[in-house]
């Protein structure tokens, strides 16, 4: 209604990843076998932006069944480097926010689809605790991995979008109510925060000279089989979701013969023992982690895969964040303003996202990586001009 002020996020843009539903417009997965699908869903986090007032303007691509960044429309580039692409499923959110075709986007994470794009493509971009955020309306991988997060242009729109958009979805019963303590009151100087021996040492030293407490840290645990729960849970409930689907022969037409066709069928062969001990071992994994979380957050590579899967499994927040750029290999004789992003990840404990994303704020206030503009299609002048960045330039968007 005209001159009513619709809530913190009135007339702000922004895009959704297209496994996320909205009535009327198509929510294709990313797949071809699903590329005409309309869902008469109102996905509830839609709701809680649309309650907010922020105006959705695209559906952004996801890579096909939230598998990597492979659609079936091709593939999406990094706007930092176009001769790259965006790597993990949400693609399209990573692209575009760090393109400026939106100020924020919504992705999903089940391993690794918020962290990677989000590292690759250079932005600031939050993997909430498990539970957060509610997933009614999203295409669903697995329902005890399956989360959604922001991908913004610094921690503090990652905070401000985080705190509409979290709750009880009441039709999701792993969404909580949980409150987030507000990051912006934390006194960081009284954090103890570890950091491994991957961690981007500037974050290390921007913390350390504002009097947080920063100690060597390694998060012990004994489970030694990680990577392969995390892909017993995943593919076994991705084959729930998806039996009808192979049964039918439908994936035959699929775009990426080698991925989640593939990935179905080893599925079937897998003992219901073998499944049931997965998740016995990842509650020992989950039980170690938390006994050895000494510390209030730990700073290490958001993309290391042995992380990627840990977070998922025990469910605990990361934020990743951008913390400077490193030339291209190869560049041309002249020169090139095309870069490979360099990024952390700044962990917490379950439920203590406001920790990770206050420390992630304080570095961010004395440092501008996370404000420099990619130049999205600069070739140099010497790249050739009928170069793949040019002669299929990235396809970002479903609009609506």
């Amino acid at each position: 209604m005209l001159g009513c002020a619709l809530g913190p996020l009135h007339g702000i843009p922004y895009g959704l990843k297209d496994i996320i539903s909205v009535p009327k417009y198509k929510t294709t997965w990313g797949s071809k076998t699903f590329k005409d699908q309309v869902l008469n869903i109102e996905a509830w986090v839609y709701k809680r932006l649309r309650a907010a007032g922020a105006v959705l303007v695209a559906k952004l691509v996801s890579g096909s069944l939230a598998y990597d960044d492979i659609w079936y429309g091709g593939r999406t580039r990094n706007p930092w480097n176009i001769e790259e692409f965006s790597t993990g499923s949400s693609a399209g959110p990573a692209a575009c926010t760090s393109a400026g075709m939106v100020p924020f986007a919504i992705g999903s994470e089940t391993a690794g689809s918020i962290t990677y794009p989000a590292a690759r493509c250079g932005v600031s971009a939050l993997r909430p605790t498990f539970g957060t955020v509610g997933r009614t309306g999203v295409m669903s991988i697995s329902e005890s991995l399956d989360k959604l997060g922001p991908f913004c242009r610094s921690a503090t729109d990652c905070t401000v979008i985080l705190d509409v958009i979290r709750g009880r979805d009441p039709d999701d019963p792993s969404s909580r109510d949980s409150p987030l303590d507000d990051p912006f009151v934390v006194d960081i100087t009284n954090l103890t925060v570890g950091y491994l021996n991957d961690a981007e040492m500037e974050v290390v030293h921007v913390l350390a000279s504002k009097g947080v407490n920063m100690v060597p840290f390694k998060l012990n645990y004994a489970v030694d089989s990680v990577q392969g729960i995390l892909n017993f849970t995943m593919d076994i409930d991705m084959l729930a979701h998806f039996d009808a689907w192979q049964r039918s022969r439908k994936d035959d037409d699929y775009e990426a013969q080698d991925q989640w066709p593939t990935e179905l069928r080893r599925a079937r062969m897998i003992p219901a023992v073998d499944y049931v001990q997965a998740q016995r071992a990842r509650g020992k994994l989950i039980r170690e982690v938390k006994e050895s979380f000494n510390v209030d957050a730990f700073i290490g590579n958001a993309t290391d895969w042995e992380k990627v899967c840990m977070g998922n499994l025990v469910g605990i927040p990361v934020i990743v964040v951008p913390t400077g750029f490193r030339n291209i290999s190869n560049p041309p004789p002249s020169g090139s303003r095309r870069r490979t992003t360099i990024t952390t990840g700044i962990y917490a404990g379950p439920h203590h996202d406001h920790v990770a994303l206050a420390l992630a704020m304080a570095y961010q206030s004395v440092t501008d990586h996370h404000r420099q503009r990619p130049p999205i299609d600069d070739l140099g002048p010497n790249d050739l001009l009928d170069s793949p960045a040019v002669t299929h330039p990235p396809r970002l968007l479903h609009h609506r």
